[in-house]
């Protein structure tokens, strides 16, 4: 990502929060955060996600009423001066309720290692969420692919440069003002 990406995504991100606080008037509307926007390179498109606090029927009937009201606050994103406003497509951004969540599950468990209650500790986890597939110890080591500072395994063809010199050259450069 590029940094004018990332500068836009603040932009459009602290802008669209104060579209939605200043004139979205729908009652159905909660307390929404707008935690992050991302910006497709060419401008077209941005994802837009916001956390909605409250009951699973408020938070579902407040986002479906800001994906409703996304062309409105597109229409009001004009007088930022970009080249292209993008397209906005809500999402849920629902990390605050799994870490709530995880926040719980760790609370029960101390409270039953303390009572010394600890060997049914897997009751606690039946009714979570699917958790994501972890590293196995044997990809941790993998070294991956090779960095900017890595010899490749086999010798480049003739003529061949490879792109991070390039990149490292022209910051080179930048920093002594040429």
């Amino acid at each position: 990502m590029s940094e004018r990406t990332r500068r836009i995504d603040h932009l459009l991100r602290e802008e669209i929060s104060a579209v939605i606080r200043r004139e979205v008037h729908d009652p159905r509307v909660g307390f929404v955060t707008i935690t992050s926007v991302d910006v497709t390179p060419d401008l077209r498109h941005a994802t837009v996600w916001a956390s909605v606090i409250g009951a699973e029927k408020e938070r579902r009937a407040t986002l479906q009423v800001l994906g409703r009201a996304m062309p409105f606050v597109r229409h009001h994103l004009g007088s930022l001066r970009l080249k292209r406003i993008p397209e906005l497509h809500l999402r849920e951004d629902d990390s605050a309720q799994r870490g709530t969540r995880v926040l719980q599950l760790l609370e029960q468990l101390e409270a039953r290692l303390e009572s010394g209650a600890g060997e049914g500790t897997a009751d606690l986890l039946e009714d979570s969420t699917e958790a994501p597939e972890l590293p196995t110890p044997s990809s941790l080591n993998d070294p991956g692919p090779a960095g900017p500072g890595d010899e490749p395994e086999e010798p480049l063809p003739p003529g061949y440069r490879r792109r991070v010199d390039r990149v490292a050259l022209r910051k080179a450069r930048q920093r002594r003002g040429r």
